[in-house]
């Protein structure tokens, strides 16, 4: 058990979605010696720059969070940046901290980096039985080599990593950017302005039978941080909230939340991306006693609210 009150703690990628969240929980801990390098100041894609960061922060623990990450257009529009940035980011932060004899390293990976065709729930055990789905695979593939270099680093200089494979986030404070959003932010954006702008229909990729798993964004910061607490193994640990819905059914409950009566018009010249998904959330559980607290559908009226009211 790592007590994080007195650590100094680095947060790559502190000032986004899940970062807020994230430093919010950990100043709730008492946590007041939190670096977050901003990307005008620390390019981390650029090993000079992580150099100088671990110079200037001197941290004992390092959260990486910082990510290129977007929706199936996103990614199948930047297939090439989303493997570099990403890979580069990370790999470089695990090592300078290595070198540097930090605490301990957290890395975030994703459920992209699962095999296209994985049984529900996935199991960790499932990572390497298949290659991605393909539209995100540079992005998964990317984010799977963080978990390689976990576990070489501690089999080889007992370098103290941990990797975790969150879901689907979703909640206040999403990215709501049509080009760039995930499905959630991207559904509710079209139900409300579908509803300003008087509009009869709105359009929805695929044809709504691929299913997804999604984590209230708090639930997830709250697993980091017992992850970082109390974990201490090589194995890669799924954060989850166990619940499957597919994303015709996904769209359907949005609308009545927001109260689009139009029609779903369904683009089936746009791809699906996975077939399925949901995580086998026991290992967390088990291990540092993570367990999802909010209800998907109350999670959703609360993330349509903030979006209304910005």
């Amino acid at each position: 058990m790592i007590e994080l009150k007195n650590k100094r703690i680095v947060v790559t990628g502190g000032a986004g979605f899940l970062g807020n969240h994230l430093i919010a929980k950990l100043k709730e801990r008492d946590c007041t010696n939190i670096f977050i390098p901003k990307i005008e100041d620390y390019d981390l894609v650029n090993m000079d720059a992580v150099k100088r960061l671990y110079a200037d922060a001197n941290p004992d623990i390092v959260i990486h969070l910082a990510a290129q990450v977007g929706g199936i257009g996103a990614n199948l529009d930047n297939p090439g940046k989303f493997f570099y940035d990403n890979l580069m980011m990370g790999v470089q932060m695990m090592e300078v901290g290595r070198q540097s004899k930090i605490e301990k390293f957290v890395s975030l990976g994703t459920i992209c980096a699962y095999p296209k065709f994985t049984p529900t729930p996935f199991k960790e055990e499932d990572l390497w039985n298949g290659y991605p789905e393909e539209t995100n695979a540079p992005y998964g593939l990317a984010k799977k080599m963080l978990l390689v270099q976990s576990q070489a680093y501690r089999q080889q200089y007992g370098f103290n990593s941990i990797f975790l494979l969150p879901v689907n986030l979703y909640g206040p404070g999403d990215n709501f950017e049509l080009n760039s959003s995930h499905v959630i932010p991207a559904l509710i954006k079209k139900c409300i302005d579908a509803i300003k702008e008087k509009k009869e229909d709105i359009k929805a990729w695929g044809v709504g039978k691929a299913t997804r798993e999604f984590l209230y964004v708090k639930d997830a910061a709250e697993a980091i941080i017992l992850a970082t607490e109390k974990y201490d193994k090589s194995e890669p640990v799924n954060i989850g909230a166990g619940v499957e819905i597919s994303i015709k059914d996904l769209v359907d409950l949005i609308a009545k939340l927001t109260g689009f009566k139009g029609r779903i018009v369904w683009d089936n010249a746009k791809p699906d991306g996975q077939p399925r998904r949901c995580l086998d959330k026991s290992r967390a559980e088990k291990e540092f006693g993570f367990k999802a607290k909010m209800q998907f559908e109350e999670g959703l009226k609360k993330t349509i609210e903030w979006y209304k009211g910005m």
